[in-house]
């Protein structure tokens, strides 16, 4: 026992002079308190999503029906594509002659049509295959496996390196700061690429996921996203020489980031603060380009402003934690 109670009490004190480990890990759960309160504190959240093409100052008593969500639509024919795949549920059209479309299979549709007035609107079906929740969700399932992946595994290795001397061990060679985290971005790029396809390609099987768009453009994304992530987590230990504080920076960033690229849900209608914090992770322009090309069948022309930002973090990333590398552990 007082083996026992040594060891306790050393590992004690160790944690809690290690005053920035301590720090994260009262700050991390407040932030994430806090900033999931108030992504979730809206109580009206809509239950519909209706499209609206308005001529004008064009008005309609049904916009002001509660619970459903009106979003100003300017591409209709990308819209009307929208609610033949059901991701929206109805497409207004208000002007001389009042418009709505509709997917006949569309359960939301059939409730929204029954709430229009009965006179005043020219019903258009439209149909097309149902984008299952499982095909929008499946990227963001690889993204977060991903993210997780080129975050912790390499961020946890840089620091067991330097705590352990086999940097400064390092440092004594002509290897220079690039050159070591770039090699350690092409070894973690090859192995989270190969697992990730291999998962995809594994599942596809049994749930045949909607795939429009170029399967090697998809790829060429997917490594994008996996390099600015790896790159993210070197830079995040690039001068971290304890494991406690390492995670507790990796959490800060990977938690939000998990929250806010839209994973599990879309964050369209959310609160303009929350949809303007989700473009400050490079995980939010991947999944976002991801899904555009495997459910609308987006080329490069479509998605290449999600691709020079992505290029343009993984650099500044790697550039920073090269910067900013230590060697040594003190």
């Amino acid at each position: 026992m007082k083996k026992f109670l040594a060891i306790f009490r050393a590992r004690n004190r160790e944690f809690l002079r290690d005053r920035s480990t301590v720090g994260w890990n009262i700050i991390l759960p407040i932030v994430l308190v806090f900033g999931l309160g108030f992504i979730f504190s809206d109580t009206h959240r809509p239950m519909f999503k209706v499209g609206v093409v308005a001529a004008g100052d064009a008005r309609d008593p049904f916009l002001e029906t509660e619970y459903v969500q009106f979003i100003p639509v300017e591409d209709a024919d990308r819209a009307r594509q929208r609610v033949a795949r059901h991701q929206l549920d109805m497409l207004l059209e208000l002007g001389e002659t009042k418009r709505y479309w509709i997917n006949p299979d569309s359960p939301r549709g059939y409730v929204l049509e029954r709430m229009l007035p009965a006179q005043g609107y020219v019903r258009e079906e439209i149909e097309g295959r149902e984008v299952r929740y499982v095909d929008w969700l499946v990227p963001g399932i690889l993204g977060m496996n991903l993210m997780f992946s080129c975050l912790f595994g390499v961020g946890y290795v840089l620091v067991r390196y330097r705590k352990s001397g086999f940097l400064k061990r390092l440092n004594a060679t002509p290897l220079s700061a690039f050159e070591f985290l770039a090699a350690q971005v092409g070894s973690r790029l090859w192995l989270t690429l190969l697992i990730t396809i291999g998962v995809f390609l594994g599942t596809d099987i049994f749930l045949d996921y909607m795939m429009n768009g170029s399967w090697l453009l998809l790829l060429f994304v997917t490594t994008l996203g996996a390099i600015s992530m790896i790159s993210l987590g070197l830079m995040m230990s690039a001068r971290v020489a304890s494991e406690e504080l390492a995670g507790g920076l990796l959490n800060l960033v990977s938690w939000p980031m998990m929250i806010l690229s839209g994973v599990w849900f879309s964050l369209e209608g959310a609160p303009v603060i929350v949809q303007w914090l989700s473009k400050l992770f490079p995980l939010t322009y991947m999944l976002d380009a991801a899904r555009r090309i495997m459910i609308d069948g987006a080329g490069l022309a479509d998605v290449w402003l999600e691709i020079v930002v992505l290029a343009a973090m993984s650099a500044a990333f790697l550039a920073l934690g090269a910067a900013m590398f230590r060697w040594k552990a003190e």
